[in-house]
């Protein structure tokens, strides 16, 4: 259960996942109560307007340890991370701001004696030896993007200080996340993003950057969110994964997205040139076991992928026609 006079901090905020779950906390536990943090203001109207922002380097302890005495936060998810395919072309930047962010927010969790911290995990921490097909939660794990490496370091991280230090941290390994809030960030599955919203340009076309029949694990960011509340207020005894939960809600590949969309839009075409990414899909899992979250605390997805497409395709008609006026 939320306990609502909880002071809650969210750093990448203004991402995909952190722009939504803001709101959604906010909504939980009052405007006033939740924190947005990022190294840039955000863009986005109801999230500059529904709460406190403040600017923050994850890098720099200090002024987090400055912003945590200010606000006593109870709560902290720690979202900001540079992304697969973005991390190819910076690994060592990557490498810093993933581990050391997650490090300087660890150790702010245990110096301050917050209460929860939530980190997110990736299906990128499984490699091109982890088994494919119903991958289980406790598998092969040799990931081949710095990305996937920093993921699988931190999993090892978060459950070494629950174990030695007894920080509440829990943590998912989402799929590819899908959502109409937020732009692409820069990640391998993004794709599925982007390709509705050229669906709805006047083209009516798309180039995807995977083959047609690149199978990977997605989900809908309602379930996204839905999942990460329902384990951050789950009793920390039902939580008993502490590496971090494997999760799913649909797999599909490019050439079925566009069929999907195609029942709504005739004339929606596709076109495949694959890139680099396309040697980082085919190292991951294309479906995902998450039979541990749904018995540990209830799992279950709401969305497969014709209810997204429809619920993607209204929303993002809503928006531009908002944009025109």
């Amino acid at each position: 259960m939320a306990n609502t006079s909880d002071t809650v901090l969210v750093i990448g905020a203004c991402g995909q996942l952190g722009s939504e779950l803001t709101l959604e906390l906010r909504n939980m536990y009052g405007g006033s109560n939740v924190v947005a943090a990022d190294i840039a203001a955000p863009k986005q109207a109801d999230l500059r307007d529904s709460g406190p922002f403040e600017k923050i380097d994850v890098l720099d302890p200090k002024a987090m340890g400055e912003l945590a005495a200010k606000y006593k936060f109870k709560q902290i998810y720690h979202l900001a991370a540079v992304l697969s395919a973005t991390g190819e072309k910076n690994p060592k930047f990557a490498w810093k701001l993933n581990m050391d962010g997650l490090f300087n927010v660890l150790d702010l969790a245990l110096e301050q004696k917050v209460e929860k911290v939530y980190w997110p995990s990736s299906i990128a921490v499984f490699g091109p030896n982890t088994p494919r097909q119903n991958t289980p939660q406790h598998t092969i794990m040799d990931p081949n993007t710095v990305y996937g490496i920093s993921k699988q370091a931190g999993e090892r991280w978060c459950e070494y200080y629950f174990e030695k230090y007894g920080l509440d941290v829990r943590s998912l390994r989402y799929p590819g996340l899908i959502g109409y809030k937020a732009l692409p960030g820069g990640g391998t599955t993004d794709y599925a993003v982007d390709i509705y919203h050229k669906a709805l340009e006047d083209s009516a076309s798309y180039e995807c950057f995977l083959s047609e029949n690149t199978y990977l694990p997605m989900m809908y960011m309602p379930d996204a969110l839905k999942a990460t509340l329902d384990l951050m207020h789950a009793p920390a005894e039902q939580v008993k994964v502490r590496s971090s939960y494997n999760l799913s809600a649909m797999s599909f590949s490019p050439k079925e997205i566009a069929a999907s969309i195609q029942k709504h839009i005739p004339e929606f075409e596709i076109s495949y040139k694959p890139d680099s990414r396309q040697q980082i899909a085919d190292s991951w899992p294309q479906s995902i076991d998450d039979s541990a979250a749904q018995q540990d605390w209830g799992w279950k997805p709401a969305y497969d992928l014709d209810a997204m497409t429809a619920d993607m395709l209204l929303n993002l008609k809503k928006m531009k026609e908002e944009q025109a006026v």
